[in-house]
C-alpha cells in the first residue's frame, strides 16, 4: 500500500535531503510505498537577490565559529555520505532565496513529476552549488524533471502562485513548523527532522496501519 506523506521543506536545507534519502530507507525497510508531497518552507524569506555566503550566513543567523561549522559538516557529512550524498563544500558556496523554486514546486504538485523536480533542485544546489534563485537554473530543473519550459517560464514571469505559497509557509507557522524537514504520516503523524530510516520505519508501518 502507498501511505501518504508530506514534506514540509526548503530546497536550500540540506538536512531536507538527508531526509528524504531516510524516508526512501525507511520505505524500503517497512516494505511501503508512499505518495509524497512537498510543501513550501523558507529558511530564510528575506534572502536577498544576490543570496549570501553560506559561512557567514551561518555565522550572523546563528553565532557558530568556523570551527564549530566545520564540525557540523562533518556530522552532516558522516550521515550523509552512507545514503550516496556528497555535498558541494566549495569554500564560497553561496545560499540563495528560494521561493522562485517553491513557485514551481507548487505547479508541479500534481504532475506526479513533484519529486523529480525538488530532486533536480537538490542536485543544482548541493552537488554544483548553482544559484537555484536564477531563472536558467531553475528552468533547466524543470527540463531535467520532464515538465513543460516553456509553462514554467510563464509561471516566473506573472508569478501566478505566489500567493498560494505564501498562504501554505504562513499555515506550517501557525502549525508550530519553525524547522525543517517536517514529515505528516498518512495525515496524522508528525515527524520533525531527519530521522534514522528504521526509527522512521516503526513510525511508518504504525501509520500504515492505522490507515487500513
Amino acid at each position: 500500500m502507498a501511505i501518504k506523506v508530506d514534506i514540509i521543506s526548503d530546497v536550500v536545507c540540506p538536512w531536507c535531503l538527508i531526509g528524504y534519502r531516510q524516508l526512501e530507507k525507511a520505505l524500503e525497510i517497512a516494505g511501503l510505498q508512499a505518495d509524497i508531497r512537498w510543501h513550501p518552507f523558507e529558511l530564510n524569506p528575506q534572502m536577498a537577490p544576490e543570496g549570501e555566503d553560506v559561512a557567514e550566513h551561518i555565522a550572523r543567523k546563528y553565532g557558530a565559529t568556523r570551527e564549530q561549522s566545520a564540525t557540523s559538516r562533518s556530522h552532516m557529512d558522516s550521515i550523509a555520505r552512507p545514503l550516496g550524498i556528497a555535498f558541494d563544500r566549495s569554500p564560497d558556496k553561496r545560499i540563495y532565496n528560494s521561493f522562485d523554486a517553491h513557485q514551481l514546486l507548487h505547479w508541479a504538485k500534481d504532475t506526479e513529476k513533484q519529486t523529480a523536480l525538488k530532486l533536480a533542485l537538490f542536485d543544482a544546489y548541493f552537488s554544483r552549488s548553482e544559484d537555484i534563485s536564477d531563472r536558467e537554473i531553475l528552468l533547466a530543473a524543470v527540463e531535467k524533471a520532464g515538465l513543460n519550459r516553456a509553462e514554467a517560464e510563464e509561471i516566473l514571469n506573472d508569478q501566478r502562485y505566489a500567493p498560494a505559497v505564501r498562504a501554505l509557509e504562513q499555515r506550517w507557522q501557525e502549525m508550530g513548523i519553525t524547522g525543517v524537514p517536517a514529515m505528516i504520516l498518512a495525515e496524522k503523524g508528525l515527524i520533525m527532522g531527519a530521522q534514522e530510516p528504521e526509527r522512521l520505519a516503526i513510525a511508518l508501518q504504525k501509520m500504515a496501519a492505522q490507515a487500513a
